[in-house]
């Protein structure tokens, strides 16, 4: 300890949820999960450093027959110099976390009085999530004491998640108080001198929404991990129930292990890992695949995304005819996990990550902490991740012929995989042991406690009554992709506007292929992605599928009977099965041979109410009637209250035309396509653009005036 300086006093504030210092109830409810955890776990890391003089956790106080009687203990110790001390808020049964915000100035003048007869104010005032942020906003002003915050999760991003689930804007107030929420978050935000996230990618995509978003005053400080329960394998581990889990499904369970471990969801995208492996007989021949997707009882009784996924695995595993060397157990404990990782270790395995979009990314460094080499996803938290511990190989999760030499490559060279299993475990203490996290914790704190640092702060214009309320969406391929330079300057643009203006691409490439395109081009996941013409909706930074918008279009939609009636069509051909979807039916198309027109009118003899929609002079794809991307930005703008008339659109092709029409800013690019869109000349609101690819959309931009900032 430095003893020049006095030993800090901490205030952390945790309210929601069941908080006590031995056997948690994670997952018993929503409000009881990772940030209770995370919570306890940093206040009794915190107490252990000789820097800390005192570590308090704040909560609230709870007199409820239907929870544990700990909860109404005033005061619970967790080490000499760490504590719970729970405080009165409002009624004292157990109430979910939306339900507090009444009893928040309640909660925060129990918690001053409390804090003033300690006799010492804290150094530091650290809230976690919306509703301890506002109350360390509170007492941050009354004693004049630095505040410190971290989200874990915040209310814009979930209200995009709500939306995507189909829950209407007035439920989603009703049930969840997301705008006081919100509120709280810039109060907070507006009040805080330091913001602590655990990825570079949080702060721009999670934290760029709000208005109060200032970048410098920022932090990325990793979590700690537990080091005690994963650990490398040691002499004589004894067998395991998942162990023996996995011999019933492999014919050479000695084989070394692929691991890959995620919750059934297409967001983590196991299919490119089992075609990755499936289409490689080296690494058939190599390894053994055991992929851990949650718990199941019945397929059947699934939620409807997890039972889509697991019946797409199932599929993909017999395409592939995988049987004997591919592991997908039904059943394991949340220990088991320590267990696998060392047994894939023990084989001379890999973990694989290959996740289409990774925020953070715990098991790669559970793995690391297990000596188990990673070859994971470049997106997000991975990067990081490698960087620090040098311990793996990052992969374009779509580029599934990479992903399966990455593999391979891992697997085979002996002398590499020693150094990438010793690297994680060095340096998974060095990096994201508590011991490491606690460091750089009181590195950001100490200055502001000394004040050492001049905090400078923006004033940022608050936009009360609505937020981000100019949109631009633009098709992809042509539009944007083709000129890198003048792409470059719409990107900037689109970044410095980020506050006010919503960046959508819509696009007829399927979901993954539209990823790869971004990542190819170097152009970030946008707020909204449509894409397969507009039959699926995904919103940043996630990439949340809007199963809403999924339910809506498959009002009357029939896609066995449009490849009936349009089998024997000549001047059609099949798209790749790669191009279909569960609501889109593609072709490419001869049109010396057959016209678009014919193909609508046999359609509507057979009584089949569809979409035809013809672009790129090749490509023909029949869509639900309510599908479009025209449609999907209308669906967007309705459940995100931006305005058509502040919208701009830009488009090049037939595909784009209902798009570009109606109350939009309408901006057809010039293309050697452009004759599709001639129908669009005499068009109110469509502007022909003189210039090609992301040219063409800053010429929009400067005629329309866009966006147009309100003041």
């Amino acid at each position: 300890m430095d003893e020049t300086k006095q030993p800090a006093h901490i205030v952390l504030i945790s309210i929601h949820g069941l908080v006590r210092g031995h056997n948690l109830e994670l997952g018993r409810d929503a409000d009881t999960g990772g940030q209770v955890k995370y919570v306890i776990e940093l206040a009794r890391a915190l107490g252990e450093h000789p820097d800390v003089e005192r570590v308090t956790l704040l909560t609230r106080r709870v007199i409820d027959a239907t929870v544990s009687p700990d909860y109404a203990e005033i005061e619970e110790c967790l080490s000499p110099k760490s504590s719970i001390v729970r405080i009165e808020c409002g009624e004292a049964r157990y109430l979910r976390k939306e339900m507090l915000w009444d009893s928040l100035e309640n909660f925060a003048d129990n918690a001053y009085s409390y804090l003033k007869k300690q006799g010492r104010v804290p150094d530091i005032i650290h809230g976690h999530y919306a509703d301890a942020g506002y109350v360390g906003a509170r007492l941050s002003h009354r004693l004049g004491v630095p505040l410190v915050f971290t989200g874990h999760s915040l209310g814009r991003n979930k209200r995009n998640q709500l939306l995507a689930g189909g829950v209407k804007r007035s439920d989603i107030e009703t049930t969840y108080s997301i705008s006081r929420r919100i509120e709280a978050e810039e109060t907070t935000l507006a009040a805080a001198q330091r913001i602590i996230t655990s990825t570079q990618q949080e702060i721009e995509f999670q934290y760029g929404l709000y208005d109060f978003y200032q970048p410098s005053l920022m932090r990325v400080i990793p979590p700690g991990t537990d080091l005690v329960n994963f650990y490398p394998p040691r002499l004589n581990e004894s067998s395991s129930f998942i162990s023996d889990e996995l011999k019933r499904f492999l014919q050479k369970p000695r084989k070394p292990m692929i691991l890959a471990i995620a919750r059934p969801d297409p967001k983590k995208n196991f299919l490119s890992l089992i075609t990755a492996y499936g289409e490689s007989e080296e690494l058939k021949k190599s390894a053994n695949l055991v992929l851990v997707a949650g718990n199941r009882d019945d397929i059947r009784e699934m939620e409807d995304v997890s039972k889509t996924t697991m019946n797409d695995l199932l599929l993909a595993i017999d395409r592939y005819d995988l049987y004997g060397k591919v592991a997908f157990p039904k059943h394991h404990k949340p220990g088991d996990i320590a267990t696998l990782l060392r047994l894939a270790t023990t084989s001379r395995g890999v973990f694989v990550n290959p996740a289409l979009t990774e925020p953070f990314g715990l098991t790669l460094i559970e793995s690391a902490a297990s000596g188990l080499p990673v070859v994971a996803t470049e997106d997000g938290g991975p990067s990081d991740i490698l960087h620090n511990c040098k311990n793996g190989y990052l992969v374009n999760p779509l580029d599934t012929q990479t992903m399966a030499a990455t593999l391979l490559k891992t697997l085979s060279n002996a002398k590499q995989w020693k150094q990438f299993s010793k690297n994680g475990i060095e340096n998974v203490s060095r990096f994201y042991s508590w011991k490491s996290h606690v460091e750089q914790y009181l590195s950001v704190i100490q200055p502001l406690i000394a004040k050492q640092e001049f905090i400078e702060r923006l004033v940022p214009k608050r936009h009360p009554g609505f937020f981000r309320d100019s949109a631009l969406f633009t098709s992809l391929d042509l539009n944007l992709i083709g000129d890198p330079h003048s792409l470059s300057k719409l990107l900037e643009v689109v970044k410095a506007n980020r506050k006010h203006l919503i960046f959508g691409i819509a696009t007829g490439r399927r979901l993954g292929n539209a990823l790869s395109a971004l990542r190819q081009h170097q152009i970030s996941v946008p707020d909204v992605l449509i894409t397969g013409q507009g039959t699926e909706i995904h919103y940043a930074a996630g990439l949340t599928k809007d199963t809403a918008w999924q339910r809506h279009i498959n009002h009357l939609w029939n896609p066995q009977a449009v490849r009936e009636v349009l089998n024997d069509v000549r001047g059609l051909v099949l798209q790749s099965t790669s191009e279909q979807s569960s609501f889109q039916v593609s072709y490419f198309i001869d049109s010396s041979v057959v016209s678009v027109q014919d193909i609508k009118q046999l359609l509507q003899r057979n009584e089949l109410s569809v979409n035809v929609v013809n672009s790129f002079g090749q490509f023909l794809d029949i869509l639900p009637l309510r599908a479009s991307k025209g449609l999907a930005l209308r669906w967007c703008a309705e459940h995100f209250d931006f305005q058509l008339e502040n919208t701009l659109v830009a488009g090049v092709s037939g595909a784009d035309a209902d798009m570009l029409i109606g109350n939009t800013l309408g901006t057809v690019v010039d293309s050697r396509h452009r004759d599709e869109l001639t129908c669009l000349e005499n068009s109110e609101h469509v502007f022909f653009s003189s210039a090609s690819y992301a040219a063409g959309i800053l010429e929009a931009m400067d005629f329309y005036g866009f966006p147009r900032v309100k003041k």
